[in-house]
C-alpha cells in the first residue's frame, strides 16, 4: 500500500486552504454588498437580456394594473345601461389581456434563458477554478462538500435569477395597486390597507422560528445524505461483513429525524400562506361592508367598489411573492458566499510570469536540499539530496511514511517545497511551464483511475493527437491487447465507474499503456504492482520493461523482489536519505534495506508455507 495516506493531510495535519467548516454553511446570509457586486459581475455580459425582460415585466405589471380599473369602468357602464362605454372597456379589456400574456411570456422565457447562461457561466468558473487548484486545498476539502458548491449552492442562485426579474414588477404592482386604490376612494383605500402592518408583524415573528426549522431541515438532510453515500461507497465492506441489518436501523434514525425535520419545514414554508389569505378576506370583508354601505349610500359607485375587489386580490398576490423572494434571497446570499468562498481558494501551483517549456532537456530529477511538509510545522522530507540520471532507473524503499510519495509529488510539482530546490532537466520546476512538466513526466499510481468512456478514449486521455493504431500499438508493447481483444467491443468497451468492470491488473495495464501512448521522458510509478496477483505481475513487469526503455524512472514498491534490478536503490526512513546504492552492495552493508529484506524474504515464506498447507487440506 502507498504511503501517501500517511503523508497527506488527511493524517490529520492543519490545512494551508479549505472550505468552512459545515457548521458555517448557513441556510441564510444577511445582504452583502461584496457579494452582489460579484454577482452582478456574471449578470454583466448578458445586459441586454436583463433589460429586456425588466421591460417585459414592467409592461406585465402595468397591464395587471389597468385591467382591474376597466372592469370597474364596465361594471358601472353595465349598470349604467351604457353600451358605448361598455364595449370600449370591453375591448380594451381584451388589449390589455393581450399585451400582458405577450409581455409575461417573453418575461418567463428571457428569465428562464437568462438564468441558464448565468449558471453555466457560474458552473464553469468553478469547474475551470477547481482544475487548477492545488492538491493540498483538494486533500482537506471532502468531495462531498465541494459537490453541494457546485449544485447545490448554484442551484440557490438559478433560483434566486429565475424569480428576481419578477420580483420588479410585483414591486411595481404593489405600487401601482396601492396608488389606485387611494386615488379611487382614499378613504376605502387606507381603510383597506390597514392589514398590512398586521402582515409586517406576523412575518417579524414567523422569521426567526422559519430559519431555525429550515436549518434544522438542512442539517438532518446533510446528515442522511452522508450516511446514504456512506453505505453506498462502503457497500462491499457492508456485504462482507453482513452489517446490512445494522445500517439499515442506524440509517432508519437518520432518515426518521430528516422527516421529522422536513415536515416542520415544510409547515414553517406554507404557515404564511393561509395567513396572506385570511388577511386578504378581511381586507375585501372591510371592502364589502364598507363599500357596500357607501354603494347604498350614493357616496360610491358599483364600478369603484368591483375594482376595490379585483385589486384587493391582486394586491397581497405580489406581497406573497415578494415575501417569498425574500427569503430566496437570504439563501441565494448565503449560497453566494459559499461559491466565492470555493472561487477565492488560492491556486498555489501556477505558471511563473516568465515560465519557459521545457525542451530538449535532459531528463533529469534532483533535489537539492529539498524540506517539505503539508503542515510547514511538520515536515515530511528533511535536506532531501537527490539525482537520477538520464534513462537510470532508481527505486525508493522504506517503511511507511518515510516520505517516498511526497518525493514524486514533488518531482511533478503536485506540492512546492518549502525549502530547497526541485530541477527537472537542470531547471527549476517553478520556472517551467505545468503543461510541459506534465508532457515530460508520467506517473502510474498505486490504484490507477480510469475515467467513464471506451477503453481507447483512457488510453489517449492525455494525448489526444494519438490514433488508433498508436493506440493499438501501446497496448500491445504494455501486454494489454490480448484482454482488450477479447472484451464482446474491443477498443470501444466502455468502462463503468473507476473501471470497475475490468479487474485491477487490467486497470493497471491500460494505465500502462495510457502513459507510453504519452511518451514521457522521465517515468514515475508509485507502487504500480502492490495490488496485483502473481500471474498478472508477470504480465505487469515485462510492460514495466518496454515503459522503462529508454526513460529516467523513479519506482516505489513495497514488493522488493520488484526493484532489486534497479540501478540505484535509495532507502528513506522518517524523511531522510539513509543509504543509496545497488541492491548487492545495500544487501552487504547491512542496513536499513538488508532489514526490508529479510522481513519480506520471512512474510514470502510464510505464505508459500499458508500456501502449501491449504493445498494439502484441499487434497
Amino acid at each position: 500500500m502507498s504511503d501517501f495516506a500517511a503523508e497527506t493531510p488527511a493524517a490529520g495535519r492543519p490545512p494551508r486552504a479549505t472550505l468552512g467548516s459545515a457548521e458555517g454553511d448557513d441556510v441564510f446570509g444577511t445582504f452583502d454588498p461584496k457579494v452582489a457586486r460579484r454577482f452582478l459581475g456574471f449578470l454583466k455580459p448578458h445586459g441586454k437580456a436583463f433589460f429586456c425582460a425588466q421591460v417585459a415585466v414592467l409592461i406585465a405589471a402595468a397591464s395587471q394594473v389597468a385591467i382591474p380599473a376597466l372592469i370597474g369602468l364596465a361594471a358601472t357602464a353595465a349598470v349604467a345601461r351604457d353600451g358605448r362605454r361598455l364595449d370600449l372597456a370591453l375591448l380594451a379589456f381584451a388589449g390589455l389581456a393581450g399585451v400582458y400574456a405577450i409581455a409575461a411570456l417573453l418575461e418567463q422565457w428571457i428569465s428562464a434563458r437568462l438564468a441558464q447562461r448565468v449558471i453555466f457561466d457560474i458552473r464553469r468558473k468553478m469547474f475551470g477554478h477547481f482544475q487548477d487548484v492545488s492538491l493540498s486545498f483538494m486533500d482537506k476539502t471532502h468531495v462531498g462538500r465541494i459537490m453541494s458548491r457546485l449544485q447545490g449552492d448554484v442551484n440557490t442562485l438559478q433560483d434566486l435569477l429565475e424569480s428576481s426579474t419578477g420580483a420588479a414588477g410585483d414591486f411595481a404592482m404593489l405600487i401601482g395597486i396601492t396608488v389606485v386604490l387611494l386615488a379611487m376612494d382614499w378613504r376605502l383605500g387606507l381603510l383597506t390597507l390597514t392589514v398590512l402592518p398586521a402582515l409586517v408583524v406576523i412575518r417579524a415573528i414567523w422569521l426567526p422560528f422559519s430559519k431555525k426549522s429550515f436549518l434544522a431541515a438542512r442539517d438532518a438532510s446533510s446528515a442522511a445524505n452522508s450516511a446514504l453515500a456512506e453505505n453506498i461507497n462502503g457497500v462491499r465492506t457492508v456485504q462482507e461483513t453482513r452489517r446490512e441489518a445494522i445500517n439499515f436501523e442506524l440509517y432508519r434514525e437518520k432518515a426518521q429525524e430528516n422527516f421529522r425535520a422536513q415536515v416542520g419545514a415544510s409547515w414553517m414554508a406554507q404557515i404564511m400562506t393561509p395567513t396572506v389569505d385570511a388577511l386578504t378576506g378581511l381586507a375585501m370583508a372591510i371592502v364589502i361592508v364598507m363599500g357596500g354601505d357607501a354603494v347604498l349610500g350614493g357616496r360610491l359607485q358599483v364600478g369603484v367598489m368591483v375594482a376595490f375587489i379585483f385589486y384587493l386580490q391582486r394586491f397581497f398576490e405580489p406581497v406573497r411573492v415578494l415575501s417569498t423572494q425574500y427569503t430566496v434571497m437570504q439563501r441565494a446570499m448565503a449560497a453566494g458566499h459559499r461559491i466565492f468562498e470555493v472561487l477565492d481558494v488560492k491556486v498555489d501551483i501556477q505558471d511563473a510570469p516568465d515560465a519557459i517549456a521545457l525542451k530538449d532537456a535532459p531528463a533529469t530529477v534532483e533535489f537539492r536540499n529539498v524540506t517539505f511538509g503539508y503542515d510547514p510545522e511538520r515536515p515530511v522530507l528533511h535536506d532531501i539530496n537527490l539525482t537520477v540520471n538520464p534513462r537510470e532507473v532508481v527505486a525508493l524503499v522504506g517503511p511507511t511514511g518515510s516520505g517516498k510519495t511526497s518525493i514524486i509529488a514533488l518531482a511533478r510539482r503536485l506540492y512546492e517545497v518549502d525549502r530547497g530546490q526541485v530541477l527537472v532537466g537542470g531547471h527549476d520546476v517553478r520556472d517551467l511551464t505545468l503543461d510541459s512538466l506534465g508532457q515530460t513526466i508520467g506517473m502510474v499510481l498505486q490504484d490507477p483511475f480510469l475515467f467513464t468512456g471506451t477503453i481507447e478514449e483512457n488510453i489517449r486521455y492525455n494525448t489526444q493527437s494519438a490514433t488508433a493504431q498508436d493506440v493499438v500499438a501501446a497496448a500491445k508493447a504494455v501486454s494489454a491487447h490480448d484482454f482488450i481483444s477479447r472484451l464482446p467491443e474491443g477498443y470501444q468497451t466502455r468502462l463503468g465507474q473507476r473501471g470497475r468492470n475490468v479487474s485491477m491488473g487490467q486497470r493497471q495495464l491500460i494505465s500502462f499503456a495510457r502513459t507510453l501512448v504519452a511518451n514521457p521522458q522521465i517515468l514515475i510509478l508509485d507502487e504500480a504492482t502492490a495490488n496485483i496477483d502473481s500471474f498478472t505481475e508477470q504480465a505487469i513487469q515485462r510492460a514495466l520493461k518496454v515503459l522503462f526503455a529508454g526513460r529516467s524512472c523513479i519506482v516505489i514498491a513495497h514488493r522488493l523482489a520488484t526493484i532489486r534490478d534497479a540501478d540505484r536503490i535509495v532507502v528513506l526512513q522518517h524523511g531522510r536519505i539513509l543509504e543509496q546504492g545497488p541492491h548487492d552492495e545495500l544487501m552487504r552493508n547491512a542496513g536499513l534495506y538488508f532489514q526490508l529484506c529479510a522481513s519480506a524474504h520471512a512474510s514470502f515464506d510464510d505464505q508459500a508455507m499458508m500456501d502449501d498447507s491449504l493445498h494439502a487440506m484441499r487434497t
